[in-house]
This record gives C-alpha cells, structure tokens and sequence, in this order.
C-alpha cells in the first residue's frame, strides 16, 4: 500500500521539485512514482535514445532512498523479448496457446459487440471485472465508471484481501480509513507485517527512523522475522489469533484503567457492552488461544497504552483471516479507547484533497441504479465491502467528508470474489458470462483455483490486459498490451487514503502497441456507443480537468510540484464528528447489527485439526524479487529466488523426515503444491510458510498446461468452507490453514513438469 511522508509543516519546503540533472551525455531524466508494486516511491527515470536504461532514487530529500531491486532491474524487465506487445485473438480452443495478431480496432469492435450480446442475454450483471491496485490507480476510476454506466456492479480485486477490505471494515467504526504518523509516533506495532529493505521499503525505512529516535516496536509473528529481531517486544503468537491477542490487550488496557476516559465517555458508543465481551476473554485464555505468555501480552498491552501516542500500521496479515472483520475492528477500538485517533504522533484521518477531482468523483457510483447495486454478488452473505455493506455510510460520508461515495483503497463498493467465480463456473445466483482481466492474473490471485479456472472456462467472453502470457491471458479470448510505468503519466490521489496528490512524467513512448488501462476504458467505451462516458480527447485533458480547481494544467503541475498537500488538522472530528450513523466511534457497531452480524468484535476458534493435516501453512507473504505473481521472467530477480520454497523449524523438519533442498509436496484436502525445503529455526514448530504466486514462464503452455500454476500456485489449497472464511466479508482464511507435508521419493522434479495441466 502507498506509504505516508511528513505531513506537517517541515515537509512544505520540499513539495515542489528537487531534481539533479544527470551529467552524462544523451541522458533524459524524469521524475516518476514507481508502480512496479503498490507503493509508489518517488524515483528518477534516466532515458538514452528514447529507453529507459536506469532508474534511481528521488532528489527531493522526503522521498530519498524509497527504492528496491523491483524498481532498479524494472528497466529489463519492461523490455524482455517476450513482452506483448500487440493485440492477440484466439484462434484455437480455450486455453489452447493459438492466438493471431488483430488490430486495436479489430479487438475492440469484436469485444464490444461480444459484451453487448452478454449484457442483452443476461443482464449488464453478467459483467464481471477483476483488477489489480496498480491497475485501478491508472485507469482513475474509468472502470468503475463505465460498468456504473452499463449496469454492473460485479468489480473485484485482490484489495478485497489486502487493504481495500480493511478500509470498508474500518469505516463501521470510526468512518474513515487511519493513516499511522510515523514521523511523530512513539511506539509502532506491527501484526505480522514485516517491512523490508526490498519489500514496503517506505514503510520500513519509516520504522528505522522511528527507532533511531526512540520510538518502541512491538511484533506479533509466529516467525522470527528480521522486523521481531529488531523489536522491544516480540509476541510470537499463533497464526490467525490477532482478534484474540487484542482481546487481551483490552482486557489489560481497560482492567488497569490505562485508557482515555474523556474520549471514551465523549466520543465512542458501547463501551461497556465491549468491555463486557472483553471480559470472557481473561489473560489465561487469550494465552491458550495464541500460544504466548500472559505476563508478555501484559507487557506489550501496557507499553502500547503509556508508552503512546502509539500506532497499528496497516498489515495485510489481519486483512487474510477468519476473524479478519473483528480484527479490523479490534484495532479500531484499541486505537479509539487508548486516545490515538487523529492525533500527532498517532493513527491520522487524513481526508481529501481540496481543489483535486478524486477517483471516487470519476467512478460516479450514483448513476448505477439501486436494484442493481443490490445484485452485487455476495452481497447477501458476505455484504461488508459490498455496496448493501456500505449503504448506511453514504449520509455520514457526505456529512464529514462532503461525498457520499469515497471508495477509498478502491475497495469499498466490491462485489465477493469467491461469489463471481462461482456465478462464473455454476450460474449461481446467476450467470455471469463475460470477464475482465486488467493487469491482474486473476487465476493465481484470489482462493480456490479450481473454481477460478471452472469459471473462466465456462465464460463467452475473456479479455485480458497484460505485460506477459499469464496462466489467466492463457485462458482469454483477447490478449491486449498493456503500458508500463515507464511510458504513461500518472496522477496519484494515493486511492482517497492519503491527502495528497504527486505527478507521474511519463519517461518513454509506450513499446509496441501497448496502451495504459485508461485509454482502453476509452476505447471501449467508443466501441460500446457511450462516447460520452469517457468525454476526454486524452489522458492529458482528463488530468487537466481533475486540477483545475488547482488553478493547474498537468503540465504546469509536474513543473512545479513534487507533492501537493495542506497542513493535516488534527482532532478533526470535535468540529464535524465521525463519519458514522451516531457521529461517534462505534465499539459497537450499528452497521454491522443492522446487516444482521454480531455488533461487537468476536473470536471464531481454530476448527478440530484433521487427523491426517496435522500441520499448518500460512501464505500471503510477499518475496522480496517479486511483486505478488510477477517478476519471474527477470533473470535477476530468479536468481535471488529461483524456485518455490517453504520454510520450516529444524524439529518440523526431521519429524516429517526431509531434509533441505529436497523436492516435496504440500497438501490439504484442497490441492497441492511442489516446494523445496528451506529450514530454520526462525519458525515454530508444526507452521509450514508457503510462498504465494509461484508460476514459472518459461514452463509449457497450451492443451491445458499453464505455465506451472498448477504445480506451485498456493491459491490451490486456500478454502472457502464456512470454517475458513470470514464471514462479513466472505475473504479466506490465509493464516493457518491445514496441511502434511508429502514425500516426492526418488521422483524428480523434471520428471513430474508433465503433470501441469489442467
């Protein structure tokens, strides 16, 4: 997720630009926000003859040394042989590998008439889009617009289980999505996130500085992970047992009376109906439940209280739970009664940027008609971040924030992932017939690939956007290049989070035919006769419009701005309230009750171990070289990491009898997956951590093979059963899931690459 920076006054002499010419010949430098993953750093492109040859570290000195190998090596990445680079039709069966070169025009004529012909059968429903966050972020919100136009409310991305579900869920208690003040924070806590030198690199960086200063680190982490190394406390709790580690925090906090009682008493409803769920969570059954001692949990809950202004930065491990909902909120109501919302030094609500037109603005989700919002898949059983989940928001967003809709993190007017996949495959509750896949390999990244790969399978239409042949453009009808960072402009409003705005120059013409996400919103808007959804001539002219009341073209903004943002105000809320129905922070949530769920946060205990998965797995996890499912095709970034690995204990090791660097597989009910062995003693015993995304390029595709997904792609054993699901948000349970480890025999790997297919 993007990354906060100074926000007071001793970052405005650095909003406007800082910038070191190269001094070599020839060379054209850009300033550029890297996508290569979610963060946005700041860096310098360097251009020889129209290519971008090198890529560095911003100039201005608050975003210096935000970079990590993703964005140096990018440069080759972007420009490997087998990019794509024009449009491709399939020619052969699905998934067959049979595709002819067509024309831009040829696809979208073709696409579009495919997609009405859908949307006449079936009902604009039938639609379904699935994104990636770098994605959305380009497209600034044209997606959504033109789906709110055509009918359809059936948008996902995998910020439904990072991020975008934290930001819904947030809202039911205090209405808005906190930002933790890195800058000014005395103790930070970490859930299971662990920021590195190559991966969340602003973040980390952050926490160093913090440090250095005096600032306290607490980690919760079933591993020894480089972020518990450096920590003053280092709870090494179970893997899913976040909502009952923070049932015991509150129990301290709240039995020792450490809490701010004058913003409890003023500011927060169900305070006592809380403390009374707190209450059947006593130190010695929150031990038993995350396997770590009383008196630690004592420690971590009382330096978190008095040692603050204190911060919970978001984590995508609390996102990925079966208690994930009451986790969210859990946190909320820890930051709430201990006195840190929208403080100096604690979790800020930063709000909109006045004068900037907000993605949220562009989507216009009020032209998508009611009875259509109410179709949105999921939204029935799993509504949190649903459009019926977020409903009762719309009169306290306008309130506070002065819109009804802020779809902030993109992930607050979602349809359920597992729900589309399975309208895909079965045509329950109905049919839907015609995906989307923009920038997001669809196939790897969401749970149960089974159903996923059923559903694309049964569809009438399949377009996806790429750089490469994914396992998900493997099964499409239509294969479209897409731009890289590199060779788009781009205007980030950091997804209506974060309240300021940064420019993008665009550093080279975009390769081959390859077109941003934006231009081909536009292009099938034109195709679909709805020119006048998307009624900018260009991307220049749709951000002239969104700066305008900046007083600002685009180009005059990237002259003269780094980052434009105002002074944050804090307290925000004893002038206009919180942005939920009671205008006060809801420990107990009346949201969440009228939807039919337990108002306040619970605790869902592990299910019976199966006697034959008498292990657990837990993945999710980030690899340094790569961002999610990409970067395998750099050979650089392959040789930091070449193949798929599982790290366990020494113990866990020679009970299941392997040994490191063998081939074995892991197991569930579920699927499969064929790792290497990596063993240490930075994990506990019986946890199993796997790594996720794991696809290999360079394997077979075609007549059913893709490319090694199936063979090394974790979302294979990630369940969707009731006792691994989340059940406000429908999200899977990625954090302890059961497993065995099997032995692959004197079978080789090489040997076993004929058995991917589907």
């Amino acid at each position: 997720m993007p990354a906060p920076m100074p926000i007071g006054e001793e970052a405005l002499a650095h909003t406007k630009p800082v910038f070191r010419e190269s001094e070599r010949e020839g060379v054209v430098s850009k300033r550029a926000l890297c996508q290569t993953c979610d963060m946005q750093c700041a860096v310098v492109t360097e251009s020889i003859d129209g290519q971008v040859v090198r890529v560095r570290s911003s100039d201005n000195p608050i975003f210096k040394d935000h970079i990590c190998m993703k964005a140096i090596v990018s440069p080759k990445g972007f420009a490997h042989p087998d990019r794509i680079l024009h449009p491709l039709k399939r020619v052969g069966e699905r998934g067959e590998d049979k595709w002819e070169q067509v024309t831009w025009e040829e696809a979208m004529t073709d696409i579009a008439s495919r997609l009405k012909g859908v949307i006449a059968e079936h009902g604009p429903e039938a639609w379904a889009v699935s994104t990636s966050q770098w994605n959305t972020g380009t497209d600034h919100g044209l997606g959504r617009r033109l789906m709110n136009h055509v009918g359809s409310p059936n948008w996902i991305s995998g910020v439904s289980l990072c991020a975008g579900n934290t930001a819904a869920v947030s809202r039911f208690t205090y209405g808005w999505f906190p930002l933790g003040d890195f800058h000014s924070t005395k103790c930070i806590v970490l859930f299971g996130h662990n920021p590195r030198r190559h991966s969340w690199t602003m973040i980390y960086n952050y926490i160093q500085l913090a440090q250095a200063r005096g600032a306290k680190l607490i980690v919760l982490d079933p591993r020894e992970s480089s972020s518990a190394i450096r920590a003053d406390i280092h709870l090494p709790l179970k893997a899913g047992s976040d909502a009952a580690m923070i049932f015991g925090w509150l129990k301290v906090i709240m039995d020792e009376e450490l809490y701010d009682k004058k913003f409890v008493k003023e500011w927060t409803v169900g305070f006592e109906e809380l403390r009374d769920r707190v209450n059947e969570f006593p130190l010695e059954r929150v031990a038993k439940l995350t396997g770590c001692e009383p008196e630690m949990i004592q420690k971590a809950a009382r330096m978190y209280a008095t040692e603050g202004p204190s911060i919970i930065p978001w984590t995508p491990i609390t996102d990925m739970q079966r208690n994930s909902t009451s986790a969210i909120r859990l946190q909320g109501c820890l930051r709430a009664i201990c006195g840190y919302l929208d403080v100096r030094g604690g979790d800020t609500f930063q709000g909109l940027v006045d004068g900037v037109v907000n993605d949220s603005q562009i989507e216009m989700h009020e032209v998508l008609p009611h009875e259509q919002k109410m179709k949105q898949l999921g939204s029935d059983t799993h509504p949190a971040y649903t459009y019926k989940g977020q409903e009762a928001m719309r009169e306290p967003l306008k309130r506070v924030w002065g819109h009804e809709y802020i779809n902030q993190v993109t992930g607050c007017y979602m349809a359920n992932p597992p729900s589309v996949f399975r309208a895909m495959a079965e045509g329950d509750p109905y049919k839907v017939k015609a995906f989307f896949a923009l920038g997001n390999n669809a196939v790897m990244s969401y749970s149960n690939m089974n159903q996923i790969i059923k559903g694309l399978m049964n569809q009438e239409l399949v377009v996806v956007q790429e750089h490469f042949m994914t396992p998900t453009a493997q099964l499409a009808d239509y294969v479209l290049p897409g731009d890289t960072w590199h060779e788009r402009p781009w205007l980030s409003d950091l997804f209506e989070w974060i309240g300021f705005v940064r420019p993008s120059e665009q550093s080279m013409e975009p390769m081959g035919e390859a077109k941003s996400t934006w231009e081909f919103w536009k292009l099938l808007a034109n195709a679909m006769d709805m020119p006048e959804v998307v009624p900018w001539k260009d991307i220049y002219e749709f951000y002239d419009y969104r700066l305008a009341g900046l007083g600002k073209t685009f180009e005059e903004f990237c002259a003269t701005t780094d980052v434009h943002f105002e002074p944050i105000k804090y307290k925000k809320y004893e002038k206009t309230g919180f942005a939920t129905p009671s205008g006060k922070v809801e420990l107990k949530s009346s949201i969440l009750e009228d939807l039919g769920f337990d108002p306040l946060p619970y605790f869902r205990e592990d299910p019976p171990m199966p006697e034959n998965y008498p292990l657990m797995m837990f993945t999710g996890v980030r690899e340094d070289p790569y961002f999610q499912t990409g970067g395998r095709h750099i050979p650089e970034m392959r040789a930091r990491i070449p193949e798929p690995q599982i790290f366990i204990s020494t113990k866990t090791a020679k009970v299941w009898n392997v040994i490191a660097d063998e081939w074995v597989e892991v197991a569930n009910d579920q699927g499969s997956v064929r790792v290497q062995v990596k063993i240490t003693d930075k994990m506990p015993d019986d946890l199993i951590r796997v790594p996720h995304g794991w696809w290999k390029p360079e394997m077979e595709r075609g007549n059913g093979k893709l490319s090694g997904a199936l063979m090394y792609s974790d979302n294979q054993m990630c369940r969707e059963d009731f006792d691994y699901m989340d059940q406000e948000q429908g999200i899977p349970h990625l954090k302890g899931i059961p497993c065995r480890i099997n032995k692959l025999n004197s079978v080789t790997e090489e040997e076993r690459l004929a058995e991917d297919a589907v």
